[in-house]
């Protein structure tokens, strides 16, 4: 059995893992890694300063394929690396999960700060079992039943994407139901009426984002967070530079809806759709 220094990070989730260099990893001491992501939902990994994108991107192959994103600036000579940089308009200070919005949603992410301010730069998760679970019965029978429409426009109007996904998620391998809607891509429950629809996701977004369900690290120059893209959020705060990769994603699953999308009386499917 692989032995690793795992400090949790909070009640919800995380944990941090000291001491281990991700370009050394091998097959036993993924296999540990990645049940250790499944238990905490994301890892910090604080010393690997030395991680060059070459070993980054192989890390992130290991989880899946990886992801070319459609417009975020990339590393010369690496595509499928991403840079962030809050300077240049990177900024992801909504509580959100990453591209939701794709009918398969991203199943990890691997982010590497490669320089951060002397103070702040956090970055926040939320753990979206808790969330889930913290909902009354009645209301967790109701949106088992249910599906929200994701969406995602580039404000000068080059990209697109939309996607219905159940807002109930139930993880692959572990089984667990997560609540699977956010504020920054979750449009509209198109089984509900407008209003009824607005006001719940209000509720949704506001339990979602509770802070006894969230973890805030504090980054290390070099430092590299792994999140599980399926039941968690995050949230950066916008004074930071880094590279990620996103690992390609499997289509969300959860209960079918239990009813068609609302339709109102005298308009057509087509009228009503976001």
């Amino acid at each position: 059995m692989v032995s690793l220094d795992v400090r949790p990070v909070s009640g919800a989730l995380g944990a941090e893992v000291r001491g281990l260099a991700l370009a050394d990893v091998d097959d036993e001491v993924f296999a540990h890694l990645y049940q250790l992501l499944l238990d905490h939902l994301v890892l910090f990994l604080p010393d690997n300063a030395g991680l060059d994108p070459a070993d980054h991107e192989a890390f992130g192959r290991r989880l899946g394929h990886l992801e070319v994103h459609p417009f975020l600036p990339k590393l010369d000579g690496h595509d499928e690396i991403v840079l962030l940089d809050s300077d240049q308009g990177a900024k992801a200070d909504v509580w959100h999960t990453d591209v939701t919005f794709s009918q398969t949603p991203p199943i990890a992410s691997v982010l590497q700060i490669v320089q951060g301010p002397e103070v702040g730069g956090d970055t926040m998760w939320s753990n979206q079992y808790l969330a889930y679970e913290a909902l009354s019965a009645p209301l967790r029978e109701l949106l088992d039943g249910l599906t929200a429409l994701h969406v995602f426009e580039h404000p000068n109007g080059s990209y697109r994407s939309e996607a219905e996904h159940p807002v109930v998620r139930v993880h692959p391998d572990t089984g667990r139901r997560s609540l699977y809607v956010n504020r920054m891509f979750t449009r509209r429950i198109p089984q509900l009426t407008p209003g009824e629809s607005t006001a719940l996701l209000t509720h949704l977004f506001d339990v979602s984002e509770s802070p006894q369900r969230v973890c805030r690290y504090r980054w290390s120059e070099g430092g590299v967070a792994i999140w599980d893209n399926r039941a968690t959020q995050h949230y950066a705060v916008n004074d930071y530079t880094g590279r990620r990769v996103t690992v390609l994603g499997d289509h969300p699953k959860g209960e079918p809806a239990r009813w068609p999308h609302h339709q109102a009386a005298g308009m057509s499917a087509t009228a009503v759709k976001d």
